[in-house]
């Protein structure tokens, strides 16, 4: 072969070669980041969690749309549509799963064994739930943040009970759909005994049973209402619950601050944007070549207390000096 020909073999060798090479180095250069959600989309959390994700991305180096692909689902309260959603994002190969609330972490980690999975709030122990072997050490493929503490239900009923020191019976409300664990029921239990309240939990299947539970509560003379986390039936409709706390006279502590902002008495719990945007830590060890089996789950470091005076004087209560001096905001 002539030295001429050989330079015209190697050429076209590099026109063949390069590009798949240089298309392959562009693929492994951009990661994809799937975020699985069981609420909707157009939903005002959503957006604050999308917008808090993202900002933690930013802050660690990585820019959505450019060095970091994102795709978002979004199961719209549908519980059946979580699994489904799962497996589209394991089938197209994402390098990490961020999944929010216990629904999506479960249904995420039914879709895959082998993609790495962040818990972005579980609002149960994932533990008990199988998530993960422990705290400590998680090892397997899912690691990340719970929403949850161990002393969260007591502290929720200690609350109540200084707002209301009279209080006798509370209500737990949840939905059918995101159903309390066998732990979580025995930890209210004890919380409760240790204060003397009786508990009755209340769970709806959806929006149609709110007024007829309210009304339910308000004629068994229940004295205070624990709302808990719920991405099916009770996040999307806040303003709606709160209402309803309030036309029945039901002092109420929910989870998330987002109820005393649409008119609730009062919320504690941890703080669910900075969990969204603490998510971003973990995504950015998983990209950068860490096992979620060796990166420890972190519980909230700081819970947050959100009263609102306006809601207690409709209530007819006055709130302690000891809970407004204890509250990270006060609404006025």
């Amino acid at each position: 072969m002539t030295v001429d020909a050989l330079g015209r073999l190697v050429l076209a060798v590099a026109i063949l070669v390069v590009p798949m090479h240089v298309l392959a180095q562009g693929r492994s250069s951009v990661p994809t980041v799937g975020v699985l959600a069981p609420g909707p989309a157009e939903l005002r959390l959503s957006a604050q969690g999308r917008e808090a994700f993202e900002r933690g991305l930013r802050e660690l180096g990585w820019i959505p749309g450019q060095t970091v692909r994102i795709e978002y689902r979004y199961a719209e309260s549908k519980p059946d549509v979580l699994e489904a959603l799962a497996r589209d994002l394991a089938r197209a190969g994402v390098d990490v799963i961020v999944a929010r609330a216990t629904p999506a972490i479960r249904a995420a980690k039914q879709a895959t064994a082998t993609i790495p999975i962040v818990m972005s709030g579980a609002g149960h122990d994932p533990v008990h739930l199988g998530f993960v072997a422990s705290l400590g050490r998680p090892g397997g493929n899912v690691t990340g943040l719970t929403l949850l503490n161990q002393d969260l239900p007591a502290k929720q009923l200690q609350l109540l009970k200084e707002v209301v020191p009279r209080l006798a019976r509370v209500a737990v409300l949840g939905s059918r759909a995101f159903a309390l664990h066998p732990k979580g029921r025995q930890d209210l239990a004890a919380a409760a005994e240790a204060l003397s309240l009786q508990i009755q939990h209340v769970e709806v299947a959806d929006t149609d049973d709110l007024d007829e539970v309210f009304g339910a509560m308000a004629r068994a003379r229940v004295g205070g209402l624990l709302v808990r986390s719920d991405p099916f039936v009770l996040e999307p409709n806040t303003a709606r619950i709160t209402a309803l706390a309030a036309k029945h006279r039901l002092p109420a502590v929910y989870w998330l601050h987002t109820y005393p902002e649409a008119g609730g008495l009062m919320s504690y719990g941890a703080d669910l944007f900075e969990v969204h945007r603490r998510s971003a830590f973990f995504v950015d060890r998983v990209l950068r070549g860490a096992r979620p089996a060796d990166l420890p789950v972190e519980e909230p470091s700081k819970l947050v207390l959100v009263v609102n005076l306006k809601a207690a004087r409709a209530l007819g209560l006055t709130l302690p000096p000891s809970v407004v001096g204890r509250a990270s905001q006060v609404i006025e």
